[in-house]
């Protein structure tokens, strides 16, 4: 398996760009103007190509033509992800509705002292973010720094809704040390589990029908401080609506198995509740590198 080099694809001038039409065009057309660049995208960039259609023609067994009608699919769902993502955080809340399953589980996990909000790249979790600011809790969000940087100075120009905490991820590993702070605070972080830079601890799992390896970190966070987590996601279901969705809280099971046997626990819970989500909503899988170990023929 090729290891995520910790990239996303998109940039500065790209965000820019849709801000501008955004704003002065509002968010039809600029779905409207979507369809050209995933096009191209489509097209022309086989980097990112190959892996989304390795997923929908090996892992999930569609057709070639299928599997090439759902590359293009997925990459225009991650704009119009892409794009609501910004349109939020320009203060353009009012464009959108939202469903939420599961609210509670977070608020029962507040109260009991804190713990880990887990999701993946999958939908548009992130957003779904806005939305905690009536758990009467501090919500800390981990990120890549190098990654985001550039991309958040941006943002900071047209963002109206500054309540996120942001801890990002250094080299140095101190974002560790603001983990345990915040996490002994009996305060929420949040992060994903489906991707792993070179050097991480990690386990092989069986994942849609195939192995794959998974991080080890967010659910050793979990066993190690003895804190509960709930899985979350938010998919997108039309032009203007996310459905977000909350699972129950679970806590790390220490009484009777090893540290070792815990974290195995949360991992296998975790990519359970994946598989469920994918089953419904398949397009919005936004790992674009090949996810799964080699897959024989």
């Amino acid at each position: 398996m090729a290891t995520w080099r910790g990239q996303t694809r998109g940039g500065v001038a790209g965000h820019r760009f849709f801000i501008f039409i955004l704003k002065n065009l509002g968010i039809r057309f600029t779905y409207f103007f979507l369809h050209f660049v995933v096009t191209y995208f489509v097209l022309f960039s086989a980097r990112s190509r190959k892996p989304i259609f390795y997923y929908f023609n090996t892992i999930l067994g569609y057709g070639k033509w299928k599997s090439f009608r759902y590359v293009y699919k997925n990459n225009y769902k991650l704009g119009q992800v892409l794009i609501d993502k910004v349109a939020m955080l320009a203060g353009f809340f009012d464009k959108f509705t939202f469903d939420f399953e599961g609210e509670e589980n977070i608020r029962k996990m507040a109260a009991g002292g804190g713990g880990l909000l887990i999701g993946a790249h999958v939908g548009n979790w992130e957003i779904a973010g806005q939305l905690l600011e009536r758990i009467e809790t501090k919500v800390n969000i981990l990120m890549l720094e190098a990654e985001h940087e550039k991309i958040k100075q941006l943002l900071d120009n047209v963002m109206t809704r500054k309540s996120m905490h942001i801890i990002p991820i250094k080299d140095d590993l101190s974002h560790l040390i603001l983990i345990k702070k915040a996490l002994q605070n009996n305060e929420i972080v949040t992060m994903h589990a489906d991707r792993f830079l070179e050097g991480a601890k990690t386990k092989t799992k069986t994942f849609l029908g195939y192995p794959a390896k998974f991080p080890e970190g967010p659910f050793y966070l979990s066993v190690k401080y003895n804190k509960p987590v709930v899985f979350v996601s938010a998919e997108k279901e039309t032009d203007t609506h996310y459905h977000l969705s909350a699972t129950e809280v679970h806590y790390p099971n220490l009484n009777n198995n090893s540290q070792e046997e815990a974290i195995d626990q949360l991992i296998n819970l975790y990519i359970r509740n994946l598989e469920k989500i994918l089953a419904v909503y398949p397009e919005q899988w936004f790992n674009y590198y090949y996810f799964w170990e080699p897959v024989k023929e």
